[in-house]
Formats: structure tokens, C-alpha cells, sequence
């Protein structure tokens, strides 16, 4: 059984690994998702990344056939540090489909707040767009989406040079493109979350009707950041401040 697998209910051919038989190293192949032994649970019930179709896959008894095979890995006590960039790339996409949902609901947020929103009765103001308890909400919002926006520069800035001289690549700048990776990772985190659940403050109550769907930024930020907590970004940001140790490779960091 595999779970997560995102886009596998629509699929015609599925991307799959598995250890070989003898342990010996790692067999990844395209097989047809219509495969005999292989079903699709089509199961994904979470309240967030509704259209992912992220359920599970049940596997039993699946061929693969030699033509289907894309690569064989050997087992190896050696460290691939080519090879472990792609977690920093994954990590990469990810904090930008989270930056992006969280200007998202800011853009969302200020639309509905220019429009809709009514000013408080004891703001003194007549115009929700002159509330100072609103502004200062923006202002707050619009500050952590900068700094989010700055690390994720740097961050890529920090992969394209490291993916630039991975034919070379040491230790040391492995674990730098990796904490400049996570340390983008949680200030987009915190941000995305604030702002997508804060932005209601500052719509109203009747933004949250089902009509509007503005719930959708926070559940989706919410599910995705479950995925990989940044209380351990923080783990490993913090031992690299104090003891300069660098994250172990790992499919996270």
C-alpha cells in the first residue's frame, strides 16, 4: 500500500519504486495504472488539496516488465550528493506553491476588504478601507510576505549555484543550499498560515460564506505544511546557528 499518491486516479501510467528482491538497490519503473494487481482506492477524503486526488494505491502481485523499467540503483554506503539535490528542489517547489497561495488570499483579501467590507462601528471611520485596525493588519501581512518573498530569493539563488557545480559538490554547500532552503520554508510557513486564516478579520463574517470559498487558502496551506512540519526545519536551522552542524541528507532537508 502506498498513500499520498498524488494525480494517480487520473493517470495513465504510473512512476514507481521499489527495493529489489535481494535488498540489493532500488528499481524505479512506468507501469499502466490499469496494471492486474494494481488499484487505485480513489479514498482521498481531506478537507485541504481536495483536487490532488491524493489517495492511496494498493499494490499486489504487480508485474513490471523489462521495457518498463527506467533505472536500477545499486545499494551503496557512499553519499550521492548529485543525487540529493532533488529533495532541495522538491522543497523548493513546494515553498513556492505555499508562497503563492498566501498572495493569493492577500490579493483575495484586499479585493473583498476594498469592496465588501464594511468599517467597524467603533473605528471611527466610514470607510473599511480607512480602519486602522484593517491597515494595520496589511501592513503586518504585506512586511512578512516581502520577507518570505526575500528568502525564497536567496534560496533560489543558493540551488541554482549548487545545482550549477554539482558535478563538485562538497558537504559544505549541500548543507547551505539546505538551511537557506528551510529557512525560507518556515518564514513562508508561518506567513501563509497567518495570513490565510487571518484574512477573515479583515473581510468580515459574511466572507465566510460557501459562496466565496475563501476557506480554500487555509485548507490547503494547513494539509500541505503537514507534510513536512517545520518544527524540524527549525530543529535543523537552530543546530547550524549554535553548533554549525548541516542537516543529514534526508528526503526533507
Amino acid at each position: 500500500m502506498k498513500s499520498f499518491c498524488s494525480g494517480a486516479s487520473d493517470a495513465d501510467l504510473l512512476l514507481v519504486s521499489a527495493q529489489k528482491v535481494d535488498n540489493e538497490g532500488l528499481l524505479i519503473a512506468l507501469i499502466p495504472t490499469k496494471r492486474t494487481g494494481l488499484v487505485v482506492l480513489d479514498d482521498w477524503d481531506s478537507f485541504g488539496q481536495r483536487q490532488t486526488d491524493s489517495g492511496n494505491v494498493q499494490f499486489e502481485g504487480v508485474a513490471v516488465f523489462e521495457e518498463e523499467v527506467l533505472t536500477t540503483k545499486q545499494q551503496s554506503s557512499s553519499i550521492d550528493l548529485k543525487s540529493s539535490i532533488r529533495t532541495h528542489i522538491a522543497q523548493s517547489i513546494l515553498n513556492h506553491v505555499l508562497l503563492g497561495t498566501a498572495e493569493g488570499a492577500f490579493q483575495a483579501a484586499k479585493e473583498y476588504t476594498q469592496s465588501s467590507t464594511r468599517s467597524w462601528l467603533t473605528s471611527g471611520v466610514q470607510i473599511a478601507t480607512e480602519d486602522p485596525y484593517y491597515i494595520h493588519h496589511y501592513g503586518e501581512w504585506f512586511v512578512k510576505l516581502q520577507a518570505a518573498n526575500a528568502l525564497a530569493q536567496i534560496a533560489n539563488e543558493k540551488l541554482q549555484a549548487t545545482w550549477d557545480n554539482r558535478q563538485h559538490l562538497t558537504m559544505e554547500q549541500r548543507g547551505e543550499c539546505s538551511i537557506a532552503v528551510a529557512t525560507a520554508k518556515v518564514q513562508i510557513v508561518k506567513t501563509a498560515l497567518e495570513v490565510t486564516s487571518g484574512m477573515f478579520e479583515v473581510m468580515g463574517a459574511r466572507a465566510t460564506s460557501a459562496k466565496y470559498n475563501f476557506d480554500r487558502y487555509w485548507r490547503n496551506v494547513r494539509t500541505h505544511t503537514l507534510h513536512d512540519p517545520i518544527a524540524y526545519k527549525l530543529r535543523d536551522i537552530g543546530d547550524f546557528a549554535l553548533n554549525r552542524k548541516y542537516p543529514q541528507i534526508s528526503p526533507y532537508s
